[in-house]
């Protein structure tokens, strides 16, 4: 196979060959400009490969490519598409342990965290599967005259615009939906991180993917994810980021008139009550904010921790700190390792830019505030304590092990404070009192609200957000609405002459 290298895991010494082209028709291609870009580790800065770098011809070429398949792929029978998405699922299944470390190596995430993703990766496609024979439209009662009905079809061409924190995940949840309601797609990953997307291509084919439904490009947010925001074939496009770019996303594909999607930035509140499981709510807490290093977009970053009993509260704390501390950073191949490196030497920056705004500020330390080592993008678990609902840090996104914690002292306080941000995609509740946590759940302006737990992802449980968070939703049924159209069939009926 042409454009492949071989790449070797640090720690365990593992090769594996790696493809390197663009994804196009079935096949790993040159860029038409022969232009490529470097992809280096988070985990000790090296580089990796030279990716073939997608610009606008490519683009083109991948949705002419699309658009031609989509012809036939929108006619193939539900049951064949799910054929497709399981075995498909099961050939990711077979490579999980391979590409878990491949996911490591680019994206810098610990094993256990890449883990975690590839079980919603196969239980994704796995649901998408069983939904490609259920896509139903409906009779409409318009009275003796005439006959009514609806069928949801396909949009077409669909591009995707996925980020850098979870590659896989974030491929699995845009192809998923968009193929099992007939649709083909032209996907660009993260240029950060497109070596786990590009691998799974050789599963699409092997899978038996007819040639053109699957393409994966990955290039510059300008030059060949704008090609796809403006090009007139591609009828929508699922975009996952920051707040600030879905703006622009959403602008340029005005441009052509097209459906978007958009799952963007979140400051997610985490409320804890004092009749709470203390145990199970750090955990719920570490999970929360300290899971893929802080780079979720539904992080718990703002912790809101009840404090009508001082003692009560001073000790909650101690117990969080002493938690804390004991998650092991590090390179993702080390044995234990909880928290891996950021995944890019910006957002590694960004990330510190924070930490000393809030030590500048005078922001209260509880744990953490530094650099580890001097070598890969690595950072202490960090949290701030009574912190004003004003900082800086409790109102902006950081995007990385950093929390602010809060103090509350009743319930009425706690859900004005949650609801005092731009943002609305996820949030928590930790107490034993159900109506307690149904009453602040009905409250909270958020897509998602975890009740004793955090971070807890279902394929069959919709997630999206309110306000500044985005528009459209991932997963669940709600997921397969944004990838279809309704067509109305209106019939006259004559009376019948024998």
């Amino acid at each position: 196979m042409a454009h492949v290298q071989k790449l070797t895991f640090p720690i365990i010494n593992k090769s594996y060959e790696q493809p390197t082209g663009l994804f196009i028709n079935n096949e790993f291609v040159a860029a038409k400009s022969g232009k490529t870009f470097k992809v280096s580790s988070p985990l000790n800065e090296e580089h990796l490969c030279d990716v073939q770098m997608a610009e606008a011809e490519d683009v083109d070429v991948a949705v002419q490519a699309a658009y031609k398949a989509f012809k036939q792929w929108k006619l193939t029978e539900g049951s064949e598409r799910a054929k497709l998405l399981n075995k498909l699922a099961d050939l990711i299944e077979r490579d999980r342990e391979l590409l878990s470390q491949i996911e490591s190596l680019d994206n810098g995430k610990s094993l256990l965290c890449s883990t975690f993703d590839l079980g919603i990766v196969i239980s994704t496609l796995r649901y998408c599967a069983g939904f490609c024979d259920k896509k139903d439209g409906r009779l409409v009662d318009t009275g003796l005259t005439h006959m009514s009905y609806t069928k949801r079809e396909p949009l077409g061409v669909c591009g995707a615009i996925t980020p850098w924190n979870f590659p896989l995940m974030m491929f699995a949840w845009k192809i998923g939906p968009a193929l099992a309601t007939g649709n083909v797609v032209v996907l660009k990953p993260a240029s950060a991180t497109p070596l786990s997307n590009l691998y799974v291509c050789k599963l699409v084919k092997e899978a038996g993917f007819p040639a053109g439904v699957v393409n994966v490009i990955p290039g510059s947010g300008r030059g060949c994810g704008n090609a796809i925001l403006h090009h007139p074939l591609v009828k929508k496009v699922a975009f996952t980021g920051s707040t600030s770019v879905g703006q622009g996303v959403m602008a340029e594909a005005a441009k052509t008139i097209k459906k978007v999607t958009l799952e963007l930035g979140g400051k997610s509140p985490n409320i804890v009550f004092e009749d709470c499981n203390i145990e199970e709510t750090i955990q719920n807490l570490i999970t929360g904010i300290f899971f893929n290093g802080g780079e979720v977009c539904c992080a718990g970053s703002r912790i809101y921790i009840q404090a009508t009993n001082p003692e009560w509260y001073n000790s909650f704390l101690q117990k969080f700190k002493a938690a804390v501390e004991k998650l092991k950073v590090g390179n993702a191949f080390e044995e234990g390792v909880f928290q891996g490196a950021q995944s890019t030497p910006d957002q590694f920056e960004e990330v510190l830019k924070y930490i000393e705004i809030g030590k500048k500020t005078s922001l209260k330390l509880l744990t953490g505030g530094n650099r580890i080592g001097s070598k890969g993008y690595f950072v202490e678990p960090t949290v701030f304590y009574d912190v004003p609902q004003d900082s800086q840090l409790t109102q902006e996104e950081i995007f990385g092990p950093v929390a602010v914690v809060l103090p509350f002292k009743s319930i009425d306080e706690v859900i004005e404070k949650a609801n005092d941000s731009e943002f609305g995609l996820g949030s928590g509740v930790h107490t034993e009192d159900i109506n307690k946590a149904i009453y602040v759940s009905d409250r909270l302006e958020a897509g998602s609200v975890w009740i004793n737990t955090y971070n807890d992802f279902h394929a069959a449980v919709p997630f999206g957000g309110y306000k500044q968070s985005g528009i459209g939703r991932e997963m669940g049924t709600e997921a397969f609405e944004s990838y279809t159209q309704v067509k109305a069939v209106r019939a006259k009926i004559r009376t019948p002459v024998l």
